[in-house]
Protein backbone atom coordinates (compact mmCIF):
# COMPACT_ATOMS: atom_id res chain seq x y z
CA UNK A 1 0.00 0.00 0.00
CA UNK A 2 1.02 3.40 -0.65
CA UNK A 3 2.16 5.72 2.30
CA UNK A 4 3.03 9.02 3.30
CA UNK A 5 6.72 8.78 5.22
CA UNK A 6 7.60 11.59 7.23
CA UNK A 7 11.54 11.61 8.02
CA UNK A 8 11.88 13.76 10.93
CA UNK A 9 15.62 15.10 12.96
CA UNK A 10 17.29 18.31 13.92
CA UNK A 11 19.43 20.12 11.01
CA UNK A 12 22.56 18.58 10.32
CA UNK A 13 21.42 14.64 10.65
CA UNK A 14 21.04 14.12 6.88
CA UNK A 15 17.41 14.38 5.40
CA UNK A 16 18.45 15.54 2.35
CA UNK A 17 21.01 13.10 1.98
CA UNK A 18 18.57 10.57 2.76
CA UNK A 19 16.09 11.71 0.49
CA UNK A 20 18.98 11.95 -2.68
CA UNK A 21 19.53 8.47 -1.34
CA UNK A 22 15.69 7.25 -1.72
CA UNK A 23 15.78 9.35 -5.31
CA UNK A 24 18.85 7.41 -6.55
CA UNK A 25 17.92 3.90 -5.59
CA UNK A 26 14.50 4.40 -7.03
CA UNK A 27 15.30 5.72 -10.46
CA UNK A 28 18.30 3.30 -10.45
CA UNK A 29 15.37 0.38 -10.54
CA UNK A 30 13.68 2.08 -13.60
CA UNK A 31 11.10 4.10 -11.25
CA UNK A 32 10.52 7.85 -12.00
CA UNK A 33 9.58 10.12 -9.14
CA UNK A 34 8.88 14.10 -8.51
CA UNK A 35 11.16 16.11 -6.20
CA UNK A 36 9.65 19.16 -4.46
CA UNK A 37 11.33 21.26 -1.99
CA UNK A 38 11.22 24.64 -0.47
CA UNK A 39 13.90 27.20 0.50
CA UNK A 40 16.90 25.05 0.05
CA UNK A 41 20.17 26.71 1.39
CA UNK A 42 21.15 26.31 -2.64
CA UNK A 43 18.36 28.09 -3.68
CA UNK A 44 15.03 28.11 -5.66
CA UNK A 45 14.29 24.25 -7.22
CA UNK A 46 17.22 22.49 -5.44
CA UNK A 47 17.33 20.10 -3.21
CA UNK A 48 21.23 19.58 -1.73
CA UNK A 49 22.47 18.13 0.82
CA UNK A 50 25.76 19.01 3.18
CA UNK A 51 27.52 16.23 1.48
CA UNK A 52 27.83 18.59 -2.06
CA UNK A 53 24.81 16.73 -3.48
CA UNK A 54 22.63 18.68 -5.29
CA UNK A 55 19.80 17.48 -7.91
CA UNK A 56 16.88 19.76 -9.35
CA UNK A 57 13.62 20.19 -7.53
CA UNK A 58 10.20 22.03 -8.34
CA UNK A 59 9.99 25.12 -5.77
CA UNK A 60 6.56 24.72 -3.57
CA UNK A 61 6.47 28.12 -2.54
CA UNK A 62 2.86 29.91 -1.00
CA UNK A 63 -0.17 28.82 -3.02
CA UNK A 64 1.59 26.10 -4.70
CA UNK A 65 -0.80 23.11 -5.19
CA UNK A 66 1.26 20.21 -5.10
CA UNK A 67 -1.38 17.37 -6.04
CA UNK A 68 -2.42 19.98 -8.70
CA UNK A 69 0.85 19.81 -9.90
CA UNK A 70 1.20 16.13 -9.87
CA UNK A 71 -2.34 15.80 -11.58
CA UNK A 72 -1.33 17.88 -14.18
CA UNK A 73 1.88 16.14 -14.94
CA UNK A 74 0.22 12.92 -15.61
CA UNK A 75 -2.79 14.30 -17.58
CA UNK A 76 -0.05 15.76 -19.94
CA UNK A 77 1.08 11.98 -20.39
CA UNK A 78 3.72 12.24 -17.99
CA UNK A 79 4.87 9.58 -15.45
CA UNK A 80 5.29 9.63 -11.54
CA UNK A 81 5.83 6.92 -9.53
CA UNK A 82 6.71 8.45 -6.01
CA UNK A 83 7.07 11.93 -4.64
CA UNK A 84 9.89 13.76 -2.36
CA UNK A 85 9.16 16.42 -0.58
CA UNK A 86 12.58 18.17 2.04
CA UNK A 87 12.32 21.26 3.86
CA UNK A 88 8.52 19.87 4.51
CA UNK A 89 8.27 21.76 7.69
CA UNK A 90 7.97 24.75 5.56
CA UNK A 91 5.27 23.40 3.75
CA UNK A 92 1.27 24.94 5.10
CA UNK A 93 -0.89 22.54 7.07
CA UNK A 94 -3.40 22.44 3.58
CA UNK A 95 -0.61 21.62 1.42
CA UNK A 96 0.50 18.49 3.48
CA UNK A 97 -3.32 17.27 3.07
CA UNK A 98 -2.28 17.64 -0.72
CA UNK A 99 0.28 15.55 0.27
CA UNK A 100 -1.85 13.05 2.06
CA UNK A 101 -4.43 12.83 -0.91
CA UNK A 102 -1.36 11.96 -3.35
CA UNK A 103 -1.14 8.91 -1.75
CA UNK A 104 -5.06 8.45 -1.02
CA UNK A 105 -5.98 9.28 -4.58
CA UNK A 106 -3.08 8.76 -7.04
CA UNK A 107 -2.00 5.65 -5.31
CA UNK A 108 1.78 7.00 -4.54
CA UNK A 109 4.35 6.85 -2.11
CA UNK A 110 5.11 10.26 -0.67
CA UNK A 111 8.55 10.61 1.29
CA UNK A 112 8.61 13.77 3.15
CA UNK A 113 11.64 14.69 5.07
CA UNK A 114 11.85 18.29 7.57
CA UNK A 115 13.07 19.03 11.11
CA UNK A 116 10.07 19.15 13.68
CA UNK A 117 10.55 22.15 15.78
CA UNK A 118 11.76 25.70 15.13
CA UNK A 119 14.80 27.75 16.74
CA UNK A 120 12.18 28.55 19.60
CA UNK A 121 11.17 24.29 20.05
CA UNK A 122 7.69 25.12 18.88
CA UNK A 123 6.42 22.90 15.86
CA UNK A 124 6.29 24.52 12.57
CA UNK A 125 2.58 23.85 11.11
CA UNK A 126 3.85 21.91 8.63
CA UNK A 127 6.11 19.18 10.87
CA UNK A 128 2.70 19.64 13.08
CA UNK A 129 -0.13 18.66 10.24
CA UNK A 130 2.82 16.04 8.98
CA UNK A 131 2.93 14.13 12.08
CA UNK A 132 -1.22 13.96 12.68
CA UNK A 133 -1.24 12.46 9.12
CA UNK A 134 1.68 10.36 7.84
CA UNK A 135 0.86 6.64 8.00
CA UNK A 136 5.07 6.32 9.84
CA UNK A 137 7.44 8.87 10.89
CA UNK A 138 10.58 7.71 11.24
CA UNK A 139 13.49 10.02 13.14
CA UNK A 140 16.61 9.91 11.33
CA UNK A 141 19.38 7.45 12.91
CA UNK A 142 22.43 9.75 12.10
CA UNK A 143 22.32 11.47 15.08
CA UNK A 144 23.83 15.28 15.07
CA UNK A 145 25.76 16.36 18.26
CA UNK A 146 25.77 19.26 20.48
CA UNK A 147 28.95 20.93 21.30
CA UNK A 148 29.73 19.28 24.19
CA UNK A 149 29.05 15.89 22.73
CA UNK A 150 25.66 15.24 23.96
CA UNK A 151 22.84 14.28 21.35
CA UNK A 152 21.54 17.23 20.08
CA UNK A 153 17.77 17.42 20.25
CA UNK A 154 17.09 21.46 19.54
CA UNK A 155 17.76 23.93 16.33
CA UNK A 156 19.21 26.99 17.69
CA UNK A 157 19.06 30.32 15.86
CA UNK A 158 22.45 32.20 16.32
CA UNK A 159 22.33 36.40 14.95
CA UNK A 160 25.62 38.28 14.91
CA UNK A 161 27.22 34.75 16.83
CA UNK A 162 24.25 35.00 20.13
CA UNK A 163 21.26 33.06 20.56
CA UNK A 164 18.03 34.44 19.96
CA UNK A 165 14.86 32.97 21.01
CA UNK A 166 12.47 35.50 19.31
CA UNK A 167 11.64 36.22 15.77
CA UNK A 168 10.27 35.19 12.94
CA UNK A 169 9.58 31.59 12.28
CA UNK A 170 11.47 31.04 8.76
CA UNK A 171 15.12 32.78 8.18
CA UNK A 172 17.06 30.98 5.70
CA UNK A 173 20.94 29.98 7.27
CA UNK A 174 22.87 27.09 7.48
CA UNK A 175 24.38 25.07 10.38
CA UNK A 176 27.97 25.73 8.60
CA UNK A 177 28.05 29.47 8.70
CA UNK A 178 27.13 30.30 12.44
CA UNK A 179 29.14 33.20 12.55
CA UNK A 180 27.15 34.87 9.72
CA UNK A 181 24.67 37.47 10.76
CA UNK A 182 21.92 34.55 10.55
CA UNK A 183 22.87 31.14 11.22
CA UNK A 184 21.67 27.84 12.43
CA UNK A 185 23.13 25.21 15.82
CA UNK A 186 22.19 22.37 16.83
CA UNK A 187 22.26 22.05 20.46
CA UNK A 188 21.27 19.48 23.09
CA UNK A 189 18.18 20.72 25.09
CA UNK A 190 20.44 21.35 28.63
CA UNK A 191 22.32 23.45 26.31
CA UNK A 192 19.52 25.51 24.56
CA UNK A 193 17.73 25.97 27.77
CA UNK A 194 20.79 27.93 29.09
CA UNK A 195 21.49 29.72 25.42
CA UNK A 196 25.14 28.58 25.06
CA UNK A 197 25.93 27.76 21.81
CA UNK A 198 29.55 26.63 21.09
CA UNK A 199 30.45 30.42 19.80
CA UNK A 200 29.75 31.60 23.23
CA UNK A 201 31.64 28.83 25.00
CA UNK A 202 34.79 30.14 22.94
CA UNK A 203 34.24 32.99 23.91
CA UNK A 204 33.99 32.55 27.35
CA UNK A 205 37.15 30.85 27.17
CA UNK A 206 39.41 33.62 25.94
CA UNK A 207 37.64 35.92 28.15
CA UNK A 208 40.56 37.47 30.51
CA UNK A 209 37.85 37.30 33.01
CA UNK A 210 38.22 33.55 33.32
CA UNK A 211 41.90 33.17 32.22
CA UNK A 212 44.35 31.80 35.60
CA UNK A 213 46.26 34.41 37.50
CA UNK A 214 49.30 34.19 38.42
CA UNK A 215 51.45 35.42 41.14
CA UNK A 216 54.60 37.85 40.35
Amino acid sequence: MPELVFFSGTMDCGKSTLALQIEHNRSARGLQGMIFTRNDRAGEGRLSSRLGLVTEAVEAGDGFDLYGHVVDHLSRGGRCDYAIVDEAQFLAPGQVDQLARIVDDLGLDVFAFGITTDFRTKLFPGSQRLIELADRVETLQVEAMCWCGARATHNARTVGGEMVVEGEQVVVGDVNRPAEEVGYEVLCRRHHRKRLTSGTVRAAALSPDVLPVTSG
